[in-house]
């Protein structure tokens, strides 16, 4: 994969080789797309232009300028230093964004437990039972959207999953009353075998289809559209979970997380749970 400096080309050849090279090391299809996304809108801004360490920096720093967030532009960096790992270009990985981590976190966007039980009745009521059953699986397990293909009739009949992702095996509980719906779901369709929850197209749902879906609900159940999509289902979980047992290791554990660090980012405090603390204080005079 090297190239001389003055060679270093983004191509359409490179980015297809890049994309296997992440499937060969397991990322999750999510990961893939998003760091093909990114890589894609790299090679437009250098428009033929050799990649180069100043190149690579201005990028950077172009990239903070035009708004996106310190996670966003991180994100972009890292699908591009694992690119240049792919294609030998080691010297022009770059530094991410230091960020201090937030005393507390912006609750705005937050689904609350009322708000997702009002999706899910939404999407009952309206027959999108594919739907409602993912976000109950997804809420009450933890599991990603990507990970909803491990649930098979197989796994469903054993009340567990072992989901396998970036070279690790995690095993998922599924809650007696979501088995029992997941059972009544596969005898109701005349599902056998395989996996159980799937769109009107027999698919696996992606995160853009699910959350599209929960877009198109969430006007009829009154809640906000920018509260509905997958990954707040996940924090619910990640919420609920550890205010009920308080271990944030075996969160991690549960997560997937390699690191409890990004689990502390699930569990900081909203901004008026972090007031509450400091009134509680009684420093004012």
């Amino acid at each position: 994969m090297r190239q001389s400096a003055a060679k270093r080309i983004i191509t359409p050849r490179l980015q297809a080789g890049y994309v296997v090279y992440l499937r060969e090391a397991e990322r999750a299809p999510s990961t893939i797309n998003k760091y093909k996304r990114s890589i894609a809108r790299l090679a437009e801004w250098l428009n033929g232009r050799p990649a180069t360490k100043e190149e690579v920096l201005t990028w950077k720093h172009r990239l903070a300028e035009q708004g996106m967030s310190p996670s966003s532009v991180n994100s972009a960096i890292a699908a591009a230093n694992g690119f240049f790992r792919y294609a030998g270009w080691y010297d022009l990985q770059t530094r991410y964004l230091r960020v201090q981590r937030k005393a507390f976190r912006d609750s705005s966007r937050d689904l609350t437990l009322e708000e997702y039980r009002a999706l899910g009745r939404q999407a009952y009521k309206v027959g999108d039972i594919p739907v409602a059953l993912a976000m109950e699986t997804i809420a009450s397990t933890g599991i990603r959207v990507s990970e909803l293909a491990y649930i098979t009739v197989e796994v469903v009949r054993a009340g567990r999953a072992d989901i396998s992702l970036k070279g690790k095996i995690r095993v998922i509980m599924l809650p007696l009353r979501l088995k029992e719906k997941l059972q009544d779901y596969c005898n109701t369709r005349g599902i056998h075998s395989g996996q159980v929850i799937v769109d009107e197209d027999g698919l696996q749902y992606s995160r853009r289809r699910l959350w599209g879906r929960m877009k198109c609900i969430s006007a009829g159940a009154g809640v906000d559209p920018s509260k509905a999509f997958p990954h707040n289902l996940r924090h619910l979980f990640a919420i609920t979970f550890y205010q009920a047992s308080g271990d944030i290791v075996k969160l991690a554990d549960v997560l997937g997380h390699s690191s409890v660090e990004t689990t502390r980012i699930y569990l900081a405090a909203s901004g008026e749970e972090h007031r509450r603390t400091l009134d509680g204080l009684g420093l004012v005079l």
